[in-house]
């Protein structure tokens, strides 16, 4: 118990962490009030308190116990339905002044202002023997307002003349409203709002004073330990929380994969690519024939295993710039795929991608930041669909956002009442998708004619965003043989028997397999070899000595940056703990094939689908395809070997 002493004080303020567990071990009837009515649990200490204090004489000016401000911080309820508070159940318990728990997300978080913790109010009347004590404390009760703790009404039980406060004594703390939603709702972003179609979705306000400011940032999910109190706001009667205690929420991680995936992984234990390569052709067989855009399958795969948990931060965020005439299908993959992960958003016109400034509602008169589509897919991917569905200023945030990872918010004093301009640093913790619709861009505009080989008409991207997205992937291509008949088939079945599987690879390989799966290697902890570590920064000192021209060379500082990721990806989603020069390989060819798109063909050629050459249909096609990635290893080898750095030898294994 630490009060917080200084001069001047009317009010000390003793905040006591309390186990209700083990209080209610020593003494049932204590550890009711704690649990139920805490109001009444925190008059018991403040007397206890205030025995403490006149016997050891900690306070000097001290006089009286209603100078003591008891805050009682729960660590934690009983994991109990009766503990648990929803704004789905009816009716809500508001009035009992008691403890309750509940999980949700961050959508708005406002700014940081005063509130009267405590105040002191003497008798008007000199000759009143109560114009000079402390009897008459004004303390903050959890959901009164401002207006409540401090104001003009009271009156002097002894001579029934006005009080009047004594400012000198006043207490200020700090006080933050948090905008609350539950956790259930998080569906809702990635666009599955026919499950809430007879619902409607409410966020509610949540308190934070002292000791808990800045505990909560926006987009984060924690559980809150808190009161329910009701007030008006406005003409209208509002439900908010007066938080007690916050938890961050731990989000549990599978500790393991399927059976059917452990057994695939072991079968194909021989070769480093053949079981991503299973993975990517097999992948959406809900919602695309298997077999089709391969390529772009396995980087949604390779950047849905480079999301994190919620309680941690994202390490190399891996984002995919899809270029296509065929849009439909490429919006149905990344629509399918985002739901893969509990953070995956789907970003509507509705919404803004980052973050907005509006003034808040429940009368505080600050600045309160909502929560963009990018903030609330924190540590997992927010889908922005079109990217030139988007205005240039909105994509000049954008490109600040992939290139610093974070986003700034500026509050204009003036406007929001503070009289100073505030500047706040939000961190960005997703990874971006998007596409560029070239059949829409070729109606309005001449297409150019490439001037190098391999070279793509990118003008449908802004140029300063081409580079910030670490994958781009063309996906014109649709399959090898037949792709509009298997397409057409396939949704045939889908319109005619929806909810049954459309194809056996679809029932043998479950969405919830492949949840469990990325779920699992996401939270891989993986180091690199030397060798892929010399074999990446080796390529990129190569790669850049042979795109170098007059203006510079064409491949920027964060390129190393981009192959490291999707190397390390490649790991996680071959199971390994290591990064391999294998891993490697595919980044390199990856990197390589975006670079041909945007700059055409270099020494190291590569073909568009390298990954993919050929269709996968049988144990055959799939060594061919090691074959074929070994033969490119070699030519990688000679390529450094070539153009790389002297220092670095590459010997062959």
């Amino acid at each position: 118990m630490n009060p917080e002493s200084g001069q001047s004080y009317a009010v000390y303020r003793f905040v006591i962490s309390v186990n209700p567990m083990d209080i209610t071990e020593l003494n049932a009837t204590l550890g009711n009030y704690i649990l139920h009515e805490p109001v009444r649990a925190a008059a018991i200490f403040q007397s206890v308190c205030d025995a403490a204090v006149r016997t050891i004489s900690l306070i000097e000016e001290y006089q009286s116990e209603a100078q003591i401000n008891v805050i009682l911080k729960v660590t934690h309820l009983p994991d109990l339905p009766g503990y648990h508070l929803s704004l789905r159940e009816f009716p809500l318990d508001y009035r009992s002044q008691r403890l309750y728990m509940m999980e949700g997300t961050v959508i708005a978080l406002s700014t940081v202002n005063k509130y009267t913790q405590g105040a002191r109010f003497l008798c008007s009347e000199t000759k009143c023997p109560l114009s000079t004590d402390f009897r008459y404390i004004r303390i903050h009760t959890p959901g009164a307002t401002e207006s409540a703790t401090v104001r003009q009404e009271f009156f002097c039980d002894l001579c029934a003349s006005p009080l009047k406060e004594d400012i000198k004594y006043r207490v200020l703390g700090d006080k933050q409203v948090v905008e609350f939603m539950d956790s259930k709702t998080l569906k809702m972003f990635q666009g599955q709002c026919t499950a809430f179609k007879n619902y409607r979705l409410q966020s509610y306000a949540v308190f934070l004073r002292d000791e808990l400011i800045d505990r909560m940032k926006i987009g984060g999910r924690y559980r809150v330990i808190g009161i329910p109190v009701c007030g008006l706001n406005g003409s209208q009667l509002t439900v908010c929380i007066e938080a007690n205690n916050i938890h961050q929420y731990i989000a549990h991680s599978p500790l393991t994969i399927c059976k059917v995936f452990q057994k695939l992984h072991s079968k194909t234990q021989g070769s480093p690519w053949i079981f991503t390569g299973i993975l990517a052709n097999i992948f959406a067989a809900q919602v695309v024939p298997v077999g089709m855009h391969n390529t772009l399958k396995l980087c949604i795969l390779l950047s849905l295993v480079q999301t994190c948990n919620e309680d941690k931060e994202i390490g190399n965020p891996l984002d995919l710039m899809v270029v296509t005439n065929d849009t439909l299908i490429v919006e149905r993959l990344m629509r399918y795929s985002i739901c893969l992960v509990p953070r995956g958003v789907c970003h509507t016109h509705f919404n803004d991608v980052l973050a907005t400034v509006t003034k808040d509602e429940l009368g505080t008169g600050t600045a309160i930041i909502h929560a963009g589509s990018a903030l609330m897919a924190k540590g997992g991917v927010c889908f922005i669909g079109d990217i030139n569905s988007h205005k240039k200023e909105k994509l000049d945030l954008l490109l600040s956002v992939l290139e610093n990872r974070n986003t700034t918010v500026f509050i204009p004093g003036k406007k929001y009442g503070d009289g100073v301009d505030q500047q706040i640093y939000i961190p960005v913790q997703c990874n971006f998708w998007s596409y560029a619709d070239l059949s829409n861009y070729s109606k309005k505009c001449t297409t150019k004619e490439p001037t190098f080989i391999g070279q793509m008409d990118l003008s449908a991207i802004p140029s300063h965003l081409i580079d910030a997205f670490g994958a781009l992937i063309n996906c014109n291509q649709i399959s090898h043989t037949s792709p509009v008949v298997s397409l057409v088939q396939h949704s045939l079945i889908k319109a005619i028997r929806p909810g049954a599987f459309l194809c056996l690879t679809a029932q043998r390989f479950t969405t919830q397999d492949f949840e469990e799966l990325i779920g699992y290697a996401k939270n891989l902890h993986v180091t690199f070899s030397t060798e892929a570590e010399a074999l990446l920064h080796s390529y990129y000192l190569a790669s850049r000595r042979v795109r170098t021209d007059s203006n510079g060379s064409k491949v920027l500082t964060s390129a190393l940056r981009h192959l490291t990721s999707v190397a390390e990806a490649h790991a996680k989603l071959s199971l390994r703990r290591v990064v391999t020069e294998e891993d490697a390989l595919v980044a390199i060819l990856l990197f390589e094939a975006s670079l041909t798109l945007k700059h055409g063909s270099s020494v190291f050629g590569v073909c568009q689908n390298p990954l993919f050459p050929s269709e996968i249909i049988d144990e055959d096609s799939l060594q061919q395809r090691d074959e074929y990635l070994r033969k490119y290893q070699q030519e990688l080898r000679q390529f450094i070997f070539t153009y790389g750095p002297a220092s670095v030898i590459l010997t062959e294994q």
